[in-house]
């Protein structure tokens, strides 16, 4: 929570010799804010009602929470600076805000599928169901394409090809190994179940990945 405070006062100093701010900048900032108090908002209501039965998560979250933390950081503190900058900023800034409204609508879909069985952790509920409905018909994580896709949204709006770099390279390291670690814990509580389901679907994108 500090670094994105950090973040914002030090973009707001490198734009602090314009009188008024860029209506664009308060939009990234905004959006980012809201994006992340969303994500607060589900895991603790999650954390309330959820019922555990087994769970391995393998340090996955943490690495995740760090890996978006240091991409946050590195993206906008290479998007005050010329280096990398695209001077087309109206068209990549429009760009980045339909990902990121693309990317949310997936979040959110993934999640009502998911219903009880939507957790933060790497682990089981009771009377645990493989979901192949929806977006799970057809890949195995469309939350996590979700995220990715609202990170993707995120940097390409402050139009630097150095930040999209530097934002998504180390958020991709993190989900997939979170991937792989989910993936592992299921396959070994679900057993033949989720290798066949693995057999019919794709990671998190459709006929590719």
């Amino acid at each position: 929570m500090g670094l994105r405070f950090w973040l914002t006062a030090l973009w707001l100093k490198s734009k602090s010799r314009k009188r008024t701010m860029n209506p664009k900048i308060i939009i990234i900032i905004t959006v980012s804010y809201i994006y992340f108090f969303f994500e607060v908002f589900l895991n603790l209501r999650q954390k309330r009602k959820s019922n555990l039965t087994t769970s391995n998560d393998k340090g996955s979250l943490r690495l995740l929470y760090g890996s978006i933390t240091f991409g946050y950081f590195l993206s906008f503190a290479i998007g005050i600076t010329k280096l990398g900058r695209i001077y087309y900023w109206n068209t990549f800034f429009a760009i980045g805000m339909s990902l990121f409204v693309i990317g949310l609508m997936i979040r959110i879909y993934s999640i009502l599928t998911l219903r009880q069985f939507f957790i933060y952790s790497v682990a089981k509920v009771e009377n645990h169901e493989i979901i192949e409905t929806g977006l799970y018909k057809f890949i195995r994580h469309p939350g996590y394409l979700g995220q990715l896709t609202i990170f993707l949204g995120i940097s390409i709006s402050i139009s630097n090809w150095l930040s999209i770099f530097a934002m998504m390279i180390p958020v991709l390291v993190g989900y997939l190994y979170r991937i792989k670690v989910e993936e592992g814990f299921m396959t070994e509580q679900m057993g033949e179940n989720y290798i066949n389901y693995q057999n019919r679907t794709k990671k998190i994108i459709p006929t590719i990945y």
